[in-house]
């Protein structure tokens, strides 16, 4: 959402098997807006999101918040927020936050909640969910 970029993807193959120019494409994407630092964002990251969109409806784009962010945005951001986590998954690749336009935020909350994988978290007022891949735990 910070930059106005667009990517349509397919970043596995039916085998399984990762295209990995299209993984370079997605941490393209999702690096870090404020620096521009691009790092590897964790396949099992990538594979959550893919469920949870699916489980509601896969038809509409993912809009991202925040996919990577810099070990300087992080503290930035610590610093001005209770709510940031000081030692933030987003800074490994491993979190993202989101919204699929169209859907509720409780819809998407519920799909990801029945996976019990990852941290699922619910921002209802900044209007959007965050999902990880550490261990299951909601806010």
């Amino acid at each position: 959402m910070h930059t106005n970029e667009r990517l349509r993807v397919r970043y596995r193959d039916d085998a399984g098997k990762y295209d990995l120019t299209a993984l370079d494409e997605v941490n393209h994407i999702l690096r870090c807006h404020h620096t521009g630092e691009v790092a590897a964002i964790d396949v099992q990251l990538l594979e959550h999101v893919n469920l949870v969109h699916k489980a509601v409806d896969g038809a509409g784009e993912i809009h991202v918040i925040s996919g990577y962010r810099s070990p300087e945005y992080n503290a930035l951001l610590v610093k001005r927020s209770r709510r940031v986590a000081q030692h933030s998954l987003h800074v490994q690749g491993q979190a993202l936050d989101f919204y699929v336009p169209g859907v509720k935020l409780r819809e998407i909350r519920h799909a990801a909640l029945r996976l019990q994988y990852g941290g699922v978290g619910f921002y209802p007022r900044a209007k959007f969910i965050h999902l990880d891949c550490g261990p299951f735990r909601t806010w």
